[in-house]
């Protein structure tokens, strides 16, 4: 008994793999370019995926640790980084003024100051260049 059946279940699935085998080379034919097509879109898809991945930043693994380095190196004061964590919190002039109990004046010359230390000329351009230099988070 168990040896028809055996016979039986091979016989069907030898049946069955040529029918798979039959429907594949007609559609290969008659889907030919439409399979390539697909095929190459995936292919992009997939390297894209993966190039993009590679590329882009990770954030940091582990806490945030400021730069006190950069900071002495810099000559930036107590106050002047205050005033950066402020502006890097996106602050306006009188906000960090109010906040820091200055003068919008005095706040003024502190990010004159940071700007020339920094080697910058915008409050973007000094924000960005405090993270490259890990400043701030």
């Amino acid at each position: 008994m168990r040896k028809s059946i055996f016979i039986y279940a091979l016989a069907l699935a030898t049946a069955t793999f040529l029918l798979s085998w039959l429907e594949y080379q007609y559609l290969s034919r008659a889907f030919a370019t439409e399979i390539y097509i697909v095929l190459l879109a995936a292919g992009f898809s997939a390297l894209g995926v993966w190039t993009g991945w590679r590329l882009t930043r990770r954030p940091p693994a582990g806490p945030f640790e400021k730069n006190q380095a950069a900071l002495d190196a810099l000559g930036v004061t107590a106050r002047e980084y205050e005033v950066l964590e402020r502006l890097a919190a996106g602050e306006s002039n009188k906000e960090i003024a109010r906040s820091l109990d200055l003068s919008p004046n005095t706040v003024k010359t502190h990010l004159a100051r940071l700007y020339e230390k920094l080697e910058v000329s915008r409050r973007t351009q000094a924000i960005q260049k405090a993270k490259d230099l890990a400043l701030i988070p």
